[in-house]
Order: structure tokens, then C-alpha cells, then sequence
């Protein structure tokens, strides 16, 4: 009798596995919620003037990375003025969204 139990469990025990790099979101939809941050993370070695900081490249990065670091920014947790107040602006959805347009690349032209 506990054989049977077995497919199950497995199915079970996968199904709380993460997924893919990718996050819940649409890429598609991100690529035109992501028009604001190309403006300063999809300029290829971006260092702001003033305050002078170095701004990360998203493309390529890890969905749940880009999507934890946007809800730190909307809760105050990271500091950065211009991020804190982006990031406010965004729904759970948009977040999603964006992290896979950057994890899929986030580069414009679509490549």
C-alpha cells in the first residue's frame, strides 16, 4: 500500500521546488514597465555624476533578485531616493514584470 503513495509524494515533494530563474511576470509587459529604468540601467558602465555612484546593468540578472531588491526599495529597507520613489509607484505585478524583462536580457531591441 505505501508504493502508491510514492508517485504522489514526488509530485509533491517537486512542486515545492523553486522555479526557474525567471519570475512570474511577463516579459513582454515588463519591456514597456521597464522604459523608465533603461534610461539609467540599460546604459552599458552608467556612473551617475552627482551623487557619484556606479548604476548596475540589469539585463541577465536573477528575477527574484531584481524583484526582492524593488520591494526593499518600496518599503524602505534600501536607501536610494530615486529608486525608493520608483519603486513605490510599482504593483506586485510590475515588479514581477520587470525582474523578467531584465532576466531575460532587458535589452530594447528585444535581443
Amino acid at each position: 500500500m505505501k508504493a502508491n503513495y510514492l508517485p504522489c509524494l514526488a509530485l509533491l515533494a517537486a512542486s515545492t521546488l523553486p522555479a526557474s530563474g525567471l519570475a512570474a511576470g511577463d516579459a513582454a509587459a515588463g519591456k514597456t514597465k521597464a522604459f523608465t529604468c533603461m534610461g539609467c540601467h540599460g546604459i552599458p558602465d552608467y556612473n551617475n555624476v552627482y551623487p557619484t555612484f556606479h548604476v548596475p546593468k540589469l539585463g541577465g540578472q536573477h528575477a527574484e533578485y531584481i524583484v526582492a531588491a524593488l520591494q526593499e526599495y518600496a518599503k524602505g529597507q534600501r536607501k536610494h531616493g530615486t529608486m525608493q520613489a520608483q519603486a513605490s509607484t510599482l504593483s506586485e505585478q510590475d515588479m514581477q514584470d520587470i525582474a523578467a524583462f531584465f532576466a531575460a536580457g532587458g535589452r530594447e531591441d528585444g535581443n
